[in-house]
């Protein structure tokens, strides 16, 4: 996993969450990480509500009695592992080539000014990709890649001084748009976010409904998101926007039922510290093909 001969190796910290039920794909992304050429990697399993047993050797691990949710789980992993880049990397996913990391610390590595890289993702058995997959309105292999204003949460990499400087995933937001936040935080912090097609990782094309707690969470989260970031006037925009096109898409009246009553617990409970984001922000949203009301 390191190149010996060189003093520019990328120290790459990778952090791979797990809840211990998905052994298989679980030593599957492991052996694949194993496998990367050209930099230097420290891992670190989270086991969330899971002790993690049964790895190599070379992984180090860290239990955590209950568990706390996606973004928290990845916060801890995040002050665990050790690299200049923290790779977050979902546990039944794998990389396809040995210089998938390479590749991406490269983009890092090249430009000051960009935080986050994400690939391509695509399904290991040739399904059709998901939409919440790719920061552009366009899906499929020939998305253009270049500047985005989004990215996708399970595989990317993340400059870790930027990481640090937003104060990391919303902890408390235990699943859903968590990745929508720190990315309006790091563009308002005038970081860069790159979508590099030409890299690309496998994940199994899943829906996110198939998750208990989406509709809840997926409404809540998105409250939380606007009261956090957005300025005042693009509130009710944007959470007009997104209730419209949820009762367009689901239709059925029990999830939707659920939907609202996470839309209003999302008004009731504690989103966090507000930090509302520029107006010149809002507009570089905008002009990357994502302004912030959708």
């Amino acid at each position: 996993m390191s190149d010996e001969g060189s003093t520019m190796t990328p120290t790459i910290a990778a952090v791979v969450l797990s809840m211990g039920n998905r052994p298989d794909e679980l030593a599957t992304a492991l052996a694949t990480l194993r496998d990367q050429a050209r930099v230097d990697v420290d891992c670190v399993v989270v086991g969330n509500g899971w002790e993690p047993e049964g790895l190599p050797a070379w992984v180090r691990t860290v239990h955590l009695p209950e568990n706390v949710g996606i973004p928290e789980g990845r916060n801890v992993g995040a002050r665990e592992a050790r690299g200049e880049y923290v790779f977050f990397y979902d546990d039944d996913a794998s990389l396809p080539t040995s210089d998938v990391l390479a590749r991406m610390a490269a983009v890092l590595a090249a430009d000051p000014a960009v935080a986050v890289v994400q690939p391509r993702g695509a399904d290991p058995y040739g399904r059709p990709t998901p939409r919440r997959w790719v920061p552009r309105l366009r899906v499929g292999p020939d998305a253009r890649g270049g500047e985005a204003a989004v990215f996708w949460e399970a595989l990317c990499m993340i400059r870790r001084t930027a990481f640090d400087e937003v104060g990391g995933w919303p902890g408390h937001f235990f699943y859903g748009h968590e990745g929508v936040d720190i990315a309006m935080r790091l563009l308002d912090a005038g970081w860069r976010i790159r979508y590099e097609p030409s890299v690309v990782v496998h994940h199994p094309a899943t829906a996110a409904t198939r998750h208990a707690v989406f509709y809840r969470m997926n409404a809540r989260n998105r409250v939380w998101v606007a009261r956090r970031n957005l300025p005042a006037p693009l509130i009710p925009l944007y959470l007009g926007v997104w209730t419209l096109a949820t009762v367009v898409r689901v239709r059925r009246p029990g999830p939707l039922a659920v939907w609202f009553r996470g839309f209003v617990e999302g008004w009731r409970t504690d989103a966090g510290e507000r930090r509302p984001m520029s107006w010149r922000t809002a507009w570089r949203m905008t002009r990357l093909g994502r302004p912030p009301i959708v």
